[in-house]
């Protein structure tokens, strides 16, 4: 134990260095952001005091004034007292966030100059006495453990099979005994002679390993040197959270205590080596690494990570993560052990993160419990169950026409600029409530684009329970195809607890450019519009894994929204035809009904669920169950008539009653409607209630049947809120309120907008 006081001493030393130095450090961050900080600070105490000022300017209510002031001008006095408060609270909220944001990272710089400075000097003291003497002590120790460790991989036996070689290299930090290097040797020639090797045992001398030795055979390396350590050390002293609480003499002692720990760590850590053949256009070429599996992590010297995507016999084809420029040929490279993974969990919700899991919002690094594999299985046929919960989007056309259900994967298709994401952000917008967790994956869209999202999602309070990836159109190839297996992942996490989640892929068309170009680096054949072979079964393996657990699997559920753009409308192209085929239904938007003011431009005779009716609660079922042939029917009629003058009189019935459902079915941008409001205006219009209404007004004349409804008719909406079939006495019930609401309106003198 002797070498554990002096290697305490030691490091003692480097506790005083590090207060001294991480202090420094931190008053020189810290007195950089100080104005910031306290601007900061200035406006929220500004706005709060206007919000505060706005408040005692309202009108008081005490109650000997109660009969003076209306009752509408109390509720909205009340109502903008309580805004004013809600503003105040998210206001300081934000600030604070804010601030404790930009300490922490101000923390993470601190501690990352204080690491590598501690590691330097560490590295120095390591050099000499007294821990050089310990590490002397324990070189026949660590020569036994790799004796007995010692073994021939199946990846070496291969490479043995073409090259009839395997070398043998045994570095050290200092020149070792002879007797250990003998018997390293020994053991290394008996074991190659079982295979059939030829004998190759080199034996080196490197000072950068500071103590100890490493001994490689083929690809594995066993590693007991301090740079070993050291790098052990730092990776994991790097990845700690921190609570942006901590003072610089905290930070110096947890990083002692971690360089302490791992500098006397005595273990041998096994892994496997390779080396870059060469790098270009974000693609590494590598040989070694014989026994490394497709999708495993590797790590590069300058720090940077990559995942492997290809496999030959000579050489291994691997995407670099980060900055490739920095990955050089001839570097070495590291098996990390694992298959690529990201960060999940709740922490991630209400934040922006690339498809690496790092936080893109500035609002401080993401610390997780967990990680989930970006690759997964999806669940088996037996764990699943079949869809038959609906979820909800709040758009009528999609409810009523093309239902979605829980477990579903439903396309959204059409040309540029028809409104396929603000379908899918009104879909993310209407789970507000719900329980639903929602995750909104952004693939090749531009950085301006992702924040007004992302701005919509906040002022709507949907960000609470949604999780922005973006891949933007800036990020590399590699980045823009692990981001919808990334996202899959982050949904996988909540669906295998029990709970329901949205996943919507903006869009795939992208995905599979960026997996082309991919491909093409990497000399794979191409094929049909020069897209590799094996697309179809990148996306058919993304989307199997949505679905609906069943309940001995915890019941939970993953929905699916991919999004495909199409060019000038044409469906049948290769990436459009394989996501309909893999998908169990799509919603086409059309071009020309969106240039005629249809919005949403659902186009009825091409979009189509192949869940149909199981997605609806069975008042929508009910009400909606002719809709469809109706509106198919109003379409044919027009394309009949609009040439001509003369038309019957069912004729024109028909096309004005379809010009009118056509009115009822638009809908602005993001104010999706709970279902039985759907369901009502829908009703309401079958049944020729909104003859009088102007197509132009139409969701004025629902805004009014919903007013009225709620005022004087409680009972019925909580009927319609629950969503079970109306019997015929109960349709008869609800003409007679249509018919006294219309009444009343036409008494009012509102018929006209009604």
């Amino acid at each position: 134990m002797l070498h554990f006081v002096y290697a305490a001493v030691n490091f003692l030393i480097l506790a005083a260095i590090l207060v001294l130095f991480g202090r420094k450090i931190a008053l020189g961050i810290f007195r950089t952001r100080r104005e910031r900080l306290e601007a900061e600070l200035d406006e929220a105490e500004r706005i709060e005091a206007e919000l505060a000022r706005e408040g005692n300017d309202l009108p008081e209510i005490p109650g000997t004034y109660s009969d003076e002031i209306p009752a509408d001008a109390r509720e909205e006095a009340a109502a903008i007292r309580r805004r004013g408060e809600e503003d105040a609270e998210a206001v300081r909220k934000k600030t604070e966030d804010t601030l404790l944001g930009m300490r922490r990272e101000a923390l993470f710089d601190v501690r990352a100059k204080a690491l590598d400075s501690v590691i330097e000097r560490a590295a120095e003291l390591l050099r000499g006495e007294p821990y050089q003497s310990v590490l002397r002590e324990k070189e026949e120790a660590f020569a036994d453990e790799i004796v007995r460790r010692m073994e021939i991989t199946p990846g070496d036996i291969a490479y043995l099979k073409r090259h009839d070689i395997l070398y043998v290299t045994l570095t050290s930090a200092r020149e070792l005994p002879q007797s250990i290097v003998d018997r390293i040797g020994k053991r290394a020639e008996e074991m190659l002679a079982e295979v059939g090797g030829k004998q190759s045992y080199w034996v080196k001398v490197d000072p950068e390993l500071i103590g100890g030795f490493r001994f490689r055979v083929g690809d594995t390396v066993y590693d007991f040197t301090v740079a070993d350590r050291l790098y052990r050390v730092r990776s994991a002293m790097a990845k700690r959270p921190l609570t942006g609480n901590e003072t610089p003499e905290q930070l110096a002692a947890d990083l002692l205590d971690g360089i302490l720990s791992g500098a006397a760590d005595g273990s041998m850590r096994e892994f496997q080596l390779g080396r870059v053949l060469s790098v270009s256009d974000g693609i590494c070429w590598m040989d070694g690494l014989a026994d490394i599996m497709y999708g495993e992590v590797v790590e590069f010297e300058c720090g940077e990570r990559g995942m492997i995507l290809d496999i030959e016999m000579d050489r291994i084809g691997c995407i670099v993560y980060g900055r490739y420029e920095r990955v050089e040929s001839g570097t070495k490279v590291r098996r990390v052990g694992r298959i690529a993974s990201v960060p999940v969990g709740e922490e991630l919700l209400g934040r922006v993160v690339d498809p690496l899991g790092n936080a893109l919002d500035g609002q401080g690094r993401i610390f997780t419990a967990e990680r989930r594999p970006i690759e997964c299985p999806a669940p088996s046929i037996p764990d699943r169950a079949s869809v038959s919960r609906p979820l909800h989007t709040g758009i009528k056309a999609v409810d009523a026409l093309v239902p979605i259900g829980r477990g579903q994967r439903e396309l959204i298709i059409g040309d540029r600029q028809t409104g396929k994401t603000s379908l899918a952000i009104d879909a993310i917008l209407n789970q507000k409530g719900t329980g639903t967790v929602c995750i909104y994956v952004a693939i090749g869209q531009k950085d301006s684009t992702v924040a007004e999202i992302r701005d919509k999602l906040t002022r709507h309070g949907a960000m609470d329970y949604t999780t922005i990836v973006c891949a933007p159109a800036s990020a590399s190839a590699s980045i823009q195809y692990i981001a919808p297996f990334a996202g899959a992942a982050m949904g996988e996490y909540f669906m295998y607890k029990g709970r329901d989640a949205l996943i919507v892929y903006d869009d795939l068309s992208k995905h599979a450019v960026a997996y082309r170009e991919l491909s093409l680096l990497l000399e794979r054949p191409s094929g049909r519009e020069a897209y590799p072979g094996d697309v179809f079964y990148l996306h058919a393996r993304l989307l199997e894994r949505a679905a609906q657990l069943s309940p001995e699997n915890g019941g939970g559920s993953l929905t699916a929204l991919p999004i495909i753009e199409t060019q000038a409308g044409d469906i049948s192209a290769y990436i459009p035809t394989n996501v309909i085929s893999i998908t169990d239904g799509q919603i086409f938007l059309d071009s020309d009904l969106f240039n005629e003011g249809q919005r949403p431009a659902v186009n009825v005779g091409l979009s189509v669920s192949r869940v149909g009716g199981a997605a609806q609660t069975k008042l929508m079922k009910q009400i909606s169950g002719t809709l469809r042939l109706d509106l198919a029917q109003y379409r044919e009629l027009l394309g009949f008539t609009q040439f001509g003058s003369d038309v019957d009189e069912d004729t024109r019935k028909a096309l004005e009653a379809g010009r009118r459902m056509m009115a009822a079915l638009r809908q602005n941008r993001y104010v999706p409607l709970p279902d039985w409001k759907e369901a009502l205006l829908l009703f309401a219009v079958s049944e020729g209630y909104a003859k009088d209404a102007d197509p132009a007004d139409m969701d004025g004349f629902g805004a009014h049947l919903t007013e009225r409804m709620e005022t004087l008719y409680p009972d019925t909406v909580k009927r319609l809120m629950n969503g079970a079939r109306l019997s015929e006495e109960e349709k008869d019930g609800l003409r007679r309120i249509l018919d006294e609401i219309c009444e009343k309106s036409d008494a009012d003198g509102s018929g006209e907008a009604a």
